[in-house]
């Protein structure tokens, strides 16, 4: 079986940076771009649970509370899909949200109990999945392991989907 062109150019690449190694490449191991997209996707999706897990609690509209729930139970199992993915690759993963993802909900919870709540938390999440649309589509664009490509691929639908429910700072329950 014949190596595939991006296989190839992923190793030329290797070679001219001196970190090719036969036992990197024959591992499929991801290259540093790929590796900062598992760990940023990770992070958003670690955030994206915690937004939506506060929403039980805090939010007043129960359009918010509902896509809240659909966060949690889609980027739970988006992130169980990228752990599996991250550990076949060697890919360390942080254990939380980043300090700034931390930040925001911190302050949109400062907001708990009122309609400023919901229209914080709305802002939030669409200016978050679009940011991770972007995030998805330069990896599916430039990135180099095949693997972390498919995962991107199919992440996109869903964070797509979760951008429609709260594009435009506007809540809208997908059927």
């Amino acid at each position: 079986m014949r190596p595939s062109r991006s296989v190839i150019a992923a190793a030329v690449a290797a070679v001219a940076m001196g970190t090719f190694t036969p036992a990197a490449l024959a591992a499929g191991q991801a290259g540093n771009d790929d590796q900062n997209f598992v760990v940023t996707v990770h992070q958003g999706n670690l955030a994206e649970i915690a937004a939506g897990t506060d929403t039980r609690m805090n939010a007043q509209d129960t359009c918010v509370k509902d896509v809240g729930r659909t966060l949690v139970k889609d980027h739970t199992k988006l992130d169980t899909d990228l752990r599996a993915l991250a550990q076949k690759l060697d890919i360390s993963l942080p254990d939380k949200p980043t300090e700034a993802q931390q930040a925001q909900l911190k302050q949109i919870q400062g907001k708990a109990g009122t309609p400023g709540y919901d229209t914080a938390w709305l802002k939030a999440q669409a200016d978050a999945h679009q940011a991770t649309l972007k995030t998805i589509d330069d990896e599916i664009a430039r990135g180099d392991s095949a693997q972390v490509v498919a995962a991107a691929k199919d992440a996109r639908p869903v964070v797509a989907m979760h951008l429609d429910m709260v594009r435009g700072g506007t809540c809208h329950v997908m059927g």
